[in-house]
């Protein structure tokens, strides 16, 4: 076989060489010890959890050593893609705050090391195609659909593991240089096949996160080149992270069975490869046993999900570092002011059993943020959502703003801040007792405060009422119609002798608290009262009087 010959018939537009594209991609001039990572997504238009996961473990390793951290989108199965996908999750990975270096855009490219889109690097795919060629390493394969369905349905008979390989890849590898050139002025589709090995070899490649994993080395003759000279992952992942200079492949165990395939393309051509991280697959509890998170089952593997509940993003970047790394809820204690950036993630921490995403412990963690914010910023995230999801709200925020940014500066601060909201979503019913728009009593009165109790306390304290008091002023009113009511004052009075009172102060501050919000858990009622203004006051009160 002239195979020379045979990489012009397959290639003749391909002129460039591997010292052209060398000359066109060099080195990248980046400090030592600098990491240079990316994430490279299929436009699907199904952005997950699992592309945040891995992005953040990117970006993280990038950012900390100083290094590189871009965006490629893997375009190569055309028939997955969708129409905005790219922007789609763009949009995406900008709205939980990862930040790429380079890569694509939504208006294009931003780097040298482009394009950044794999359909757009044909020619540079088709060098090394027309190289490995020209080794003998490479031939066209023009089985059928169907001859490859009556291979794997052999193999399955004899119990073979599927695949071309060995005699399976005889009929394509032993074709005549007339008989392809006669092939393919038939117009027959072929694929670019590589020529495995047979062999009892085994490959070891050091994991980041897994150790060392050895496995036998690859001997299938794999895809290259599709029929469309677009190519397979296996080959376009290769010379992409050479070119781009990757240190680090941040990818999901599922590639790991396809580990010899990788090794050996790098190894064929000389180069270096990246140090491997195959994270753990995201897991969720279901029956006191976890399972695999599904698209199909599970909407929280979608990342619109946390948007459309409005789980803010920074309390997402906290949850997966959690899930990351088992010591960053020991350094968010020791740290609890601190930027989750500052965190010192590293990959030697991570756990190669299943992630277990659990969505109270998320909400937990959402709390936590949402609490350590200013009253400004929950004011900000909170409208922005509105904006987006929520109309009614987004419209009463605009028509109270004061009132809103007074109303979420409520129980903020302090040695021990109120917790009252988890989401941008829960911050809506949390915060409709604020506007009259929304306003509506959702929990009964205590059972302790029959109707004549409660005509006889909102008259009184309507009368006794005064906007200027203090809050130690308005509490002591407060305590002296209780007593005269025939309730305690002291709750532990009424506890050592529940048969000399109605009830005690407590009841009668819930009492006044549901009037004023409709609900028994609420912040301070003086510092809710004066958010509100005298008029909402006397307004709400006077309806319990009568």
């Amino acid at each position: 076989m002239d195979y020379n010959a045979l990489a012009e018939l397959l290639f003749p537009e391909s002129t460039l060489t591997r010292e052209d594209i060398e000359a066109r991609y060099p080195e990248r001039d980046l400090p030592d010890g600098a990491f240079v990572t990316r994430i490279g997504p299929s436009p699907t238009g199904f952005v997950h959890l699992g592309n945040l996961y891995n992005a953040v473990i990117a970006e993280r390793i990038a950012h900390q050593s100083g290094g590189v951290f871009y965006l490629r989108i893997e375009d190569t199965d055309s028939k997955r893609e969708v129409e905005g996908a790219v922007e789609t999750l763009i949009n995406a990975m900008a709205y939980f705050g990862v930040t790429f270096d380079e890569g694509a855009t939504a208006d294009g490219d931003n780097g040298k090391y482009g394009p950044y889109r794999q359909r757009q690097r044909k020619e540079i795919y088709h060098v090394f195609a027309k190289e490995l060629v020209q080794r003998g390493l490479a031939y066209p394969c023009f089985l059928t659909a169907e001859e490859i369905d009556d291979i794997r349905e052999q193999q399955t008979a004899n119990k073979e593991n599927p695949g071309i390989y060995g005699k399976y890849a005889e009929k394509s590898r032993s074709l005549t240089l007339e008989q392809i050139s006669e092939n393919i002025k038939a117009g027959k589709e072929w694929v670019l096949r590589f020529k495995g090995t047979e062999t009892d070899e085994h490959i070891t490649v050091e994991d980041a996160i897994r150790g060392k994993l050895e496995m036998p080395r690859n001997n299938m003759d794999f895809v290259l080149l599709k029929s469309d000279g677009i190519p397979t992952y296996h080959f376009a992942h290769v010379i992409d992270d050479h070119f781009m200079r990757s240190t680090h492949v941040i990818r999901g165990e599922e590639w790991i069975s396809s580990l010899p395939m990788h090794v050996e393309l790098f190894n064929t051509l000389g180069w270096k490869q990246p140090i491997y991280c195959h994270t753990a697959t995201l897991m969720k509890l279901e029956n006191g046993s976890k399972r695999k998170l599904s698209k199909r089952k599970d909407p929280e593997l979608a990342l619109t999900y946390y948007q459309q509940e409005g789980i803010c993003p920074e309390a997402v970047w906290e949850f997966l570092l959690t899930l990351l790394n088992s010591n960053f809820e020991e350094w968010r204690i020791a740290n609890p002011e601190a930027d989750f950036h500052d965190f010192p993630y590293t990959i030697e921490k991570m756990s190669i059993s299943g992630a277990l995403v659990d969505m109270d412990k998320l909400r937990d963690i959402s709390k936590n943020v949402i609490c350590r914010m200013s009253a400004q910023q929950v004011f900000d995230g909170w409208k922005d959502w509105c904006e987006e999801y929520n109309a009614e709200y987004a419209d009463l925020i605009k028509k109270y703003p004061e009132r809103t940014l007074a109303a979420i500066n409520v129980g903020r601060g302090g040695a021990k801040p109120r917790k009252d909201i988890e989401t941008w979503k829960q911050a809506c019913d949390f915060m409709s007792f604020y506007y009259d728009e929304t306003f509506k009593v959702s929990d009964p009165m205590p059972e302790e405060c029959d109707d004549e109790t409660r005509k006889l306390f909102f008259a009184k304290y309507l009368e006794s009422y005064d906007h200027a008091d203090d809050s130690s002023e308005w509490f002591a009113k407060v305590k002296v119609i209780t007593e005269e009511l025939g309730f305690a004052v002291k709750p532990k009075d009424y506890k050592k002798n529940p048969d000399q009172f109605k009830g005690s102060i407590v009841h009668i501050t819930n009492m006044l608290r549901i009037a004023l919000t409709g609900h028994a858990n609420a912040p301070d009622i003086w510092e809710v009262s004066h958010v509100l203004g005298e008029d909402i006051i006397r307004a709400r009160m006077d309806r319990f009087a009568k």
